[in-house]
């Protein structure tokens, strides 16, 4: 998979305060290799170690994104063309099925007649049946996790402050772009 650039700004992240982690008491030992240092008893999470899974989350997004929308536009060129009805009726019908599904899809969750291909979680602790459901049914997922958060649970985990709206704010916009890129790509380069 080639690497995209993805524009994160340590200086960006900062500013919003991506770095601050939770009190010292309060750490999950197995962050320990995100945490860069302790300031008056607040771990400090290492943004170089934040970027790096944050861009790697985005290509995910980018990736997932481009394919769902690059089969819609098949079957829907297909069905447009006719091509559906040179197919025998079985292989036709579970076409035409999937294209409704994705239809649905792409229209809003609230269609949604199957599983999210990536579901992404801004607090573990509060959203942690959430986390087991998706661990239970193998959905990949995403996750902001914070230093008292366990990073072993989720598939790619981005350490950040997920208590500050400015964090979680800065973190989902460059999820959103990479989707955004992702589905623009995937219409500009058929």
């Amino acid at each position: 998979m080639a690497r995209r650039y993805w524009n994160i700004n340590l200086e960006e992240m900062l500013e919003a305060g991506v770095h601050f982690g939770h009190g010292t008491r309060k750490c999950n030992p197995r962050m320990a290799p995100y945490i860069s240092a302790k300031r008056k008893g607040i771990h400090i999470t290492n943004l170089t170690r934040t970027a790096c899974f944050l861009s790697e989350a985005c290509d995910l997004l980018f990736d997932a994104a481009k394919t769902r929308l690059h089969k819609f536009r098949d079957l829907r060129t297909e069905q447009k063309t006719g091509g559906l009805n040179r197919l025998p009726k079985r292989d036709a019908a579970m076409l035409r099925r999937q294209l409704s599904r994705l239809q649905t899809y792409l229209g809003g969750i609230k269609y949604m007649t199957r599983l999210p291909d990536i579901v992404i979680i801004v607090d573990q602790q509060e959203e942690y049946m959430a986390l087991r459901e998706c661990i239970t049914l193998g959905i990949p997922t995403i996750c902001l996790i914070d230093t008292n958060c366990d990073p072993d649970l989720v598939d790619i985990s981005i350490p950040a402050n997920d208590d500050a709206i400015a964090s979680i704010r800065l973190i989902l916009n460059k999820l959103v772009v990479a989707i955004c890129e992702g589905r623009s790509s995937c219409i500009r380069n058929p």
